[in-house]
């Protein structure tokens, strides 16, 4: 199904290798369709954010890109090779998974250390980070000193320190209040460039999807398909300001329209 007017991008259209793509992705679990030939393509250095009904299989498309499911039919690709295996991406769930007995720090350079990196070498690495995100007075702070914003922080950080050139991430703001979301949103904003890498984000939010991406793709209602790959087609960089501008509430009412086609 598509809206009309949207246009659903292909995995590798116009002759460009994108830097993941998912290929006619079916997946079943426990006799239940998924995924119902999922295409998609995200280019190098993108954002792209993934929104659609509860339950529509965001996070198990999510799971295939970082390697962690193999689809039933189908394939997914990292670079123009095949993905069979995780490692390859970072990849953030929807809980952020800090270790109670180690500090900020310890807990930012853990998946260096899960890498081989040395601990000295790997926490210093998580210091210098810590400074340069705004976060370097916590570094010795045990994890349940911190905010829930403060700990989504630490966990996108985590996440990044791995060096991948992939960035996927599974609601990581969903379990926040409504002002501790924006102040990570705005966050988030901030530091953008400095991340440096392409995003797949998994959102419930249509405000959160448009603040921050420059693509948001709709999956249908389960067994799901991309219902509309939506342009965000706002100036960068941006501020929560944009929120307030014509062209946002124009592409926020397309998304609207999308999702109630989609069967939200």
């Amino acid at each position: 199904m598509t809206v009309e007017g949207a246009g659903v991008r292909k995995a590798g259209a116009a002759g460009v290798r994108p830097k993941l793509a998912a290929r006619g992705v079916r997946v079943a679990k426990g006799g239940v369709r998924i995924l119902d030939g999922v295409d998609l393509a995200v280019e190098q250095g993108t954002f792209v954010a993934l929104i659609g009904p509860s339950g529509a299989g965001k996070s198990t498309l999510l799971s295939l890109l970082a390697g962690l499911e193999d689809p039933d039919e189908g394939s997914v690709e990292k670079d123009g090779e095949r993905l069979s295996s995780p490692g390859g991406v970072a990849y953030m769930p929807q809980s952020d998974l800090l270790l109670p007995w180690r500090n900020v720090a310890a807990n930012v350079a853990l998946g260096l250390e899960a890498t081989g990196a040395p601990k000295k070498k790997a926490r210093g690495r998580a210091r210098e980070a810590l400074e340069r995100f705004g976060l370097g007075e916590f570094a010795k702070a045990p994890p349940w000193a911190l905010s829930g914003g403060m700990r989504s922080r630490v966990a996108l950080l985590r996440t990044a320190l791995l060096g991948r050139d992939v960035l996927l991430l599974d609601e990581p703001f969903g379990a926040l209040d409504a002002l501790t979301r924006r102040d990570l949103q705005e966050w988030l904003l901030e530091v953008r460039g400095e991340l440096a890498a392409t995003i797949v984000l998994v959102t419930h939010d249509v405000d959160e999807a448009l603040l921050l991406a420059d693509r948001v793709v709709v999956l249908t209602r389960r067994p799901a398909r991309v219902a509309l790959d939506l342009a965000v087609d706002l100036q960068r960089p941006r501020a929560m300001a944009v929120e307030t501008t014509t062209q946002f509430t124009r592409l926020k009412g397309r998304l609207l329209q999308a999702l109630r086609v989609a069967g939200l």
